[in-house]
């Protein structure tokens, strides 16, 4: 199964992408769309809209991941923040694909173990579990979480699925 996560921003949205086979998970690709302040909104959006795209053309994942926008002080910056997840979540979705969605402190949880975890602390246990990866900034740190996150996640499911299966034969 390939994931891409997804870490959503107007300014730089960061992606990354992974193949878990049962248990094993190995880096494939990871990166930051980024979009210029001085431009437009709807020009900027366009744009994290155009390359989010060529990435799902150029990796094909499987599953998709975003992380959910918290609700900051700054209610400008929290809406902006909503049209650039917005884009995150069309691009996969016209795909095809399927898409899950993770609060910021469960992407955390799963990854590190502790809800409140500094981005160094997340930022360590990627190195960890995607050894040899090379880290194409914070937010692609982010977005790998994120995929990280929806693979432990799909995988309970789906052990989950095949044991009512199991019990209802």
């Amino acid at each position: 199964m390939r994931v891409m996560g997804i870490d959503p921003g107007l300014r730089n949205m960061g992606w990354g992408i992974i193949d878990v086979t049962g248990s094993r998970m190995s880096h494939v690709a990871n990166g930051t769309c980024r979009s210029a302040a001085s431009d437009e909104l709807a020009t900027r959006l366009l744009s994290l809209f155009d390359q989010l795209t060529e990435i799902v053309k150029t990796y094909a994942p499987d599953c998709a991941a975003v992380e959910q926008t918290f609700v900051n002080k700054d209610a400008v910056a929290t809406l902006k923040l909503g049209q650039a997840r917005s884009v995150a979540l069309l691009v996969p979705a016209r795909a095809g694909i399927p898409i899950g969605e993770y609060a910021p402190n469960a992407v955390k949880k799963t990854v590190v173990g502790v809800g409140h975890a500094a981005k160094q602390q997340v930022e360590h246990m990627i190195k960890l579990q995607l050894p040899g990866a090379k880290l194409e900034g914070p937010d692609a740190v982010d977005a790998l979480a994120i995929a990280i996150t929806h693979s432990y996640h799909a995988q309970s499911s789906s052990r989950l699925a095949d044991a009512l299966k199991k019990a209802a034969s």
